[in-house]
């Protein structure tokens, strides 16, 4: 079904709403829309963001300006986009974190199920298992038989306690039946700088901060945690490929509005990114990330929600996953 198909049939079914939401949407933008990013500057959501905003800005006609608000998971800055006004002109570049906080955080002043209205799941970076250049495993194979015959001795690093990272070394931990030390970091960075020293038997972080250290020879790639091989590293096979099969959990990002924002105005949105997504700079600059380009219309990005939060809910608990 194409957006169009997808906005009239949201109108009709409103049929008392339909005019003013076309005339709040043919008002929207009417001013700067505000974008924030719950996590650091220069991270992967952070870095997304700003590859796809000037295309945003020039398609919306009105300037896009990028706010960090760290805090809490993502949480703080979650809790910023849910009591916005619903009109597009504050938006959430929230990241993978958005399915796994109800699960992990406690007190919360917002659902995460209802606070937003899904727009798109605009990229995914995946994760991969790498190991320091002279671990003797040259396979996922070798890798899980050799944790089997030194159960818990193997440290893995990951970006942190509940990442991404963290969640797709449980996943792999229970699939393949494997018992490893999980190492925690503050970031893929720290946890590939120490993978490079030797300190680390492997790390299982995104393809970005493992890049340059495989590059220069300090480390290997194994697997990559995603449903296909990617583009820039076309030799790195998936964890399907490599035998164990369901190993396909991502960082990604994605963009919400507030609950309640109208139909017309989540549409235009979305066609705006779609649209940026296709420009050849965008993806050039989102490649130069390891990030692969989604796009998922809003209707799709609502359902892998869903089922993400389904999914994260019943890995935490099985996991014994805890935040720091």
């Amino acid at each position: 079904m194409t957006l169009r198909l997808t906005r009239r049939a949201a109108l009709a079914a409103l049929p008392g709403l339909a005019a003013p939401a076309i005339a709040r949407a043919q008002a929207f933008p009417s001013r700067p829309v505000r974008v924030v990013v719950p996590f650091a500057a220069g991270g992967a959501a952070d870095s997304a963001t700003r590859a796809i905003t000037p295309g945003l800005s020039q398609r919306l006609g009105q300037p896009i300006v990028v706010e960090n608000r760290t805090g809490a998971g993502g949480s703080l800055g979650g809790g910023e986009v849910a009591r916005a006004a619903p009109d597009g002109h504050t938006l959430l570049m929230d990241a993978s974190s958005h399915i796994v906080n109800p699960a992990l955080l406690r007190g919360l002043t917002f659902d995460y199920a209802t606070a937003f209205a899904p727009i798109s799941q605009v990229v995914t970076f995946p994760q991969v298992l790498a190991v320091k250049n002279d671990f003797p495993a040259r396979s996922v194979a070798e890798f899980v038989a050799a944790a089997r015959a030194r159960p818990g001795t193997i440290s893995v690093g990951t970006q942190g306690n509940a990442t991404a990272g963290h969640l797709g070394l449980a996943q792999f931990g229970r699939t393949a039946g494997i018992e490893v030390t999980h190492v925690p970091y503050r970031g893929g960075a720290d946890a590939a700088r120490d993978l490079a020293a030797g300190t680390l038997d492997a790390c299982f972080i995104t393809m970005l901060s493992a890049g340059p250290i495989v590059d220069s020879g300090r480390a290997r790639f194994l697997a990559l945690s995603a449903p296909a091989r990617v583009s820039l590293r076309p030799d790195v096979p998936t964890f399907a490929e490599a035998g164990v099969p369901g190993i396909e959990i991502s960082e990604w990002c994605a963009l919400l509005a507030p609950a309640g924002t109208p139909a017309p105005i989540l549409a235009r949105i979305y066609e705006a990114l779609e649209a940026t997504l296709r420009e050849e700079e965008v993806q050039r600059r989102l490649t130069g990330l390891v990030a692969v380009p989604v796009g998922s219309d809003p209707a799709a990005f609502a359902r892998f929600l869903t089922e993400g939060r389904q999914q994260m809910a019943t890995l935490v608990r099985e996991a014994n996953i805890r935040i720091d």
